[in-house]
């Protein structure tokens, strides 16, 4: 395949790319500054999505069952400080229950998120979250991703052998210095770490993005050319919440954009990788918009009235019901797309795990 030229026009570059072209940061990073004609990429890379996944759409439960942290990232709500945040942790029974309902529901995958939780985080052999990790996948026969911040590779092969599917780990920019000033006091190459050794360790992988806090279009299109590069299983970006009791609380909202355009452009680099849209940062009103722009899976799918958390989006939506898959599956409809079942998504995990890195 070949590179596409940087001085086409945006209608060009979809082109070549849906010929099958590789875009450049220099070819990314235009289609991120597409502006008026961004609806030219957000319908190349609807059709990307057409062929490499169909009509088909991934459903994925959200079960964070520990919000206790003890990090102190400049963006998040669970910063190990702030005062503002809900703290709790479900137990091991409580998250099998949740789980077992999220899956006869119709979700495809069970996310089980933690804050680095030092009760957790810090036990020798992280024991207790291989028997979380082992209790949800029998009890409920649906493939695991489990974020549980940076681990040593032991205890990724151990989770791998316990029944994770999946080790999601964000690096929210891969620009450095951009990093440095959202996630204080992490080593960079700490987390790119971690995802190597997952996957060494036969876990799938995932990398995301976060917009609007300080990010240029040059930062995003490096970020997805690393990203390709690595060949992680599932790539995302999510725009930026301001939460309160943290140092970006008074940041302006940057409005969806950006991470739309994103999206797109991810999908156009990565066509036949799982691109989430998450209703973890305008609700179930915001699906649509994702979808649109080209994301083929849709996270942060959470129960109500069992206590659960979002992230960057505590409360939105969730007690009302509409982040369920009966909340979801009229939106899908209208877009003329499906829920695909579970062993479709094994299938799809298969092909893309056998695809040489």
């Amino acid at each position: 395949m070949t590179s596409v030229s940087p001085q086409r026009s945006v209608a060009g570059l979809c082109a070549d790319i849906l010929e099958g072209s590789v875009p450049g940061e220099a070819d990314l990073e235009a289609l991120l500054r597409a502006g008026d004609e961004a609806p030219l990429v957000f319908a190349a890379a609807r059709e990307a999505r057409a062929r490499h996944s169909g009509d088909a759409v991934f459903l994925y439960g959200f079960v964070y069952f520990s919000t206790y942290c003890r990090n102190e990232c400049a963006f998040c709500f669970y910063r190990a400080d702030n005062d503002e945040s809900p703290r709790y942790r479900k137990t091991t029974d409580e998250v099998v229950a949740i789980c077992r309902d999220l899956a006869a529901s119709g979700v495809v995958l069970l996310d089980l998120t933690m804050g680095e939780d030092p009760a957790l985080h810090d036990e020798p052999g992280h024991a207790a979250l291989l028997d979380l990790v082992g209790a949800v996948s029998s009890g409920t026969g649906a493939p695991v991703m489990i974020s549980p911040g940076v681990l040593p590779e032991t205890s990724l092969r151990a989770l791998k052998a316990a029944g994770a599917d999946w080790y999601a780990l964000y690096q929210e920019t891969h620009t450095q210095e951009l990093y440095e000033r959202l996630r204080v006091g992490q080593p960079f190459a700490a987390r790119a770490t971690a995802r190597s050794a997952a996957r060494r360790a036969g876990l799938l992988v995932e990398d995301g993005l976060l917009t609007g806090i300080g990010d240029t279009a040059a930062d995003r299109a490096g970020s997805i050319v690393a990203m390709r590069e690595a060949g992680w299983e599932q790539v995302r970006v999510m725009t930026f919440v301001p939460q309160a009791g943290t140092p970006l609380a008074d940041v302006s909202p940057a409005g969806d954009a950006d991470e739309l355009l994103t999206i797109a452009a991810m999908r156009l680099a990565m066509p036949d990788r799982f691109i989430p849209a998450s209703l973890d940062v305008d609700g179930i009103a915001g699906l649509e918009r994702r979808l649109q722009a080209g994301a083929n899976v849709v996270t942060s799918i959470v129960p109500p009235t069992v206590g659960l958390a979002g992230v960057s989006q505590a409360e939105l939506d969730i007690d009302e019901g509409y982040r369920t898959v009966h909340g979801v599956l009229p939106h899908l409809e209208r877009l003329g797309l499906r829920p695909a079942g579970v062993d479709e998504y094994r299938e799809r995990m298969a092909r893309l795990a056998a695809v040489p890195r």
